[in-house]
């Protein structure tokens, strides 16, 4: 190979590399900021899990003090309702599944529901929080909330679980996003006893948003309210 041919060769590997550069350069910044926003999502869910290490390390403690006198005994109970009906756009199904396992302080608090239009699912959440006593009939609670449906979104949890006058079961929770979005859930129902067998059961279901998620469709201030009437 002559002189003149390796320079000209030499010229095109050049060029060669500096188009493939710039369009190297445009997915190099795209991953960047794809990774960002991971290590973001990560940071703020490894943040959740040291606090929640935290509060079981304090709950230990405390059951250890206790441990003598209610001997050590673990409890737990879980419901699960489900609902089937139709609506104008075909067969629905619901699950409503909640419970704990622990003692009288400490609780591992579980939880999930969602609703399931003709055979694909329109909404699916689970909870996992940690939940203790803090007053007679109340608890503090903090935890995660995962939906599923309809998107893929973690959420921290902060809320209250108890018994409110006249035994208004009330669970009062404030849910902050891995977007960082802000919202707030309030649930009440009672129990009316008609017969031994026959329980009613009214309720009341407030999600209220601090801003706009349009990702979701939802606006700023309440997004949806539910009120409804089991039987049992």
């Amino acid at each position: 190979m002559g002189s003149k041919s390796f320079y000209k060769l030499v010229a095109l590997s050049l060029r060669g590399a500096k188009r493939r550069g710039n369009l190297v350069k445009p997915c190099i910044k795209e991953l960047d900021c794809f990774l960002r926003s991971k290590c973001v999502v990560a940071m703020t869910n490894l943040w959740i899990i040291i606090l929640l290490i935290i509060f079981s390390f304090s709950a230990s403690a405390d059951e250890t003090h206790h441990a003598g006198e209610h001997g050590g005994q673990i409890f737990h109970h879980f419901t699960l309702e489900t609902d089937i009906g139709n609506s104008r756009e075909g067969a629905v199904a619901s699950w409503d599944f909640d419970g704990w396992i622990g003692n009288d302080e400490n609780k591992l608090w579980l939880k999930s529901e969602g609703e399931q239009l003709e055979s694909s699912t329109s909404k699916a959440e689970f909870w996992a929080m940690y939940s203790r006593n803090i007053s007679d009939f109340w608890d503090a609670q903090i935890g995660l909330r995962q939906d599923v449906q309809p998107e893929q979104t973690t959420y921290l949890a902060i809320g209250f679980d108890g018994l409110a006058p006249y035994f208004f079961e009330t669970q009062a929770h404030i849910f902050i996003s891995d977007r960082g979005d802000t919202s707030i859930r309030i649930r009440q129902e009672n129990d009316f006893l008609l017969t031994q067998k026959i329980v009613f059961q009214p309720y009341l279901e407030i999600n209220i948003f601090a801003q706009d998620v349009e990702n979701q469709d939802i606006g700023v201030g309440i997004s949806d309210a539910e009120i409804g009437l089991q039987t049992r």
